[in-house]
This record gives C-alpha cells, structure tokens and sequence, in this order.
C-alpha cells in the first residue's frame, strides 16, 4: 500500500540533499500553472527548504482562464512569484519564421512550452536559483510533455509518482484540494488531457505498477505511446569516436 506521509518525507529529504549538494544557497524556481503538479512540487519546496528560497513563476500565454488557481497556490503558500507573459514572445517568434516555410500545428503546439522552459532559467539565473521540473511518472510514462520544455529541469521530486500518488501526497501536504483534485486540461483545443490520451490517469497508474488492465485497445495505445516516447527520458545519443 502508498504511504503518502513516508513518500513525502522522503521527497523533502531527497530535495533538501539535492541543493546541499548542487547550490546550498540556492532557490528553488517553480513554474506555476494553478495543476496539480506544480502545486505540489512547490509545496514540496516550501516544507524542503522555507518559503523564503521558493520562487514561483507565472507564465500565461494572453488570458488564462484558471490564472486563479495559479494566484490561489501562491497565496496559500506564501511565497514571492513573477508574471511573466509570454504571448509576445511566443507570437513574435511565429511571426519571425520565413513565410515560406508551412509551420506545423505540432510545432505551435510545443513552441509555448519552450518558452516557459526558457522563461524559467531566465529568472532562475537571476536570483540564483535551480529550476524544478514538475512532471509526473503517468504524463513520462506516456510522452505526455514537451521535450526541452516542461520535461526539463534541474531537479525533479516527481518523476517517479503517478498521478494517483502524488494526489495523495498532495492531500497530506495540505495542498488546496481544488488544486490537487484541478482536472488537467492541455489548454490548447478545450479537452482534459484524459480525453487527448484515450484513457484515464487510474487506468494508467494501475496498468503502471500492476501491469493489469481490462481494455485492451487502452494497453494498445498506451503500450505505443510509452514505445515511441521513451527517447525523451534518455540522454541525447551521441556519437564516441573509437581512437
């Protein structure tokens, strides 16, 4: 059975080494979109090393409509954070593009995530900071990210909880319960990132630790999307010359 209070202890410790070993004066910057898992991996933070070396960054892209939320997370938490809007650049860089050059919708897809990611270390290398990567083990198991986006980072306290656990952890950190229980939308075309996928997060964490699922068309399609995004969690190949 999860032990949401042992992992999380655990958590704090494993992040609390991290910046003993890798910037003991360090802060830790968090991108905060007002899910799940940004809230957690920054309420993470806070009990690891203090509120004040917990530095969130907001980063809508024109209006967010649940930027609530991500005020919401602050607030409760208590620590400093920015807002950086990044239509401008975003919108800029699409713009700059040669025209005739036919720009994919994977690419303005992806793009929006990239700049974050940039965003992020912008700041982090401004307040002396190590930026958290917030990503789960269901949304890796499947490539449900960006890479060099919000698959990036320093550190990263989550990779190894699915959805189901860190819910969990979520709850005993006394996370707001409207933020942990928040239902995932891509906020591109309007669908929960469970109606994109084909199949729910429960179905997933249980297939994931278990192996067990009843739907076989739901193994079928989460079988090739952890096939043909495993890439993203290796290391860039590269070649080594033999001498």
């Amino acid at each position: 059975m999860f032990d949401a209070v042992k992992v999380k202890n655990e958590c704090v410790e494993w992040i609390r080494d991290f910046f003993k070993n890798n910037g003991p004066d360090c802060n830790a910057v968090v991108g905060i979109s007002g899910g799940k898992d940004s809230s957690i991996t920054a309420a993470l933070c806070v009990e690891a090393l203090g509120k004040d070396r917990v530095i969130g960054v907001l980063m809508p892209k024109g209006e967010q409509h649940d930027i609530d939320m991500a005020y919401m997370l602050v607030n409760h938490l208590g620590i400093k954070y920015y807002v950086v809007n990044i239509k401008d650049a975003v919108d800029g860089l699409l713009n700059s593009m040669p025209t005739e050059l036919d720009i994919s919708d994977q690419t303005k897809i992806n793009l929006p995530p990239r700049i974050r990611m940039s965003t992020l270390y912008a700041i982090s290398q401004s307040v002396n900071g190590r930026v958290a990567n917030t990503c789960n083990l269901s949304e890796d198991w499947v490539g449900y990210s960006t890479r060099y986006g919000d698959a990036a980072g320093d550190f990263s306290p989550l990779s190894h909880l699915t959805v189901t656990e860190l819910k969990e952890i979520g709850y005993v950190l006394g996370v707001p319960k409207e933020l942990v229980d928040k239902t995932p939308i891509d906020g591109l075309c309007g669908k929960t990132d469970e109606e994109n996928l084909g199949f729910t997060y429960a179905e997933l964490d249980v297939y994931i630790r278990t192996g067990e699922i009843t739907d076989i068309k739901k193994k079928e399609i989460i079988d090739k999307k952890h096939a043909a995004n495993l890439f993203k969690l290796q290391l860039m190949p590269s070649f080594k010359p033999e001498f």
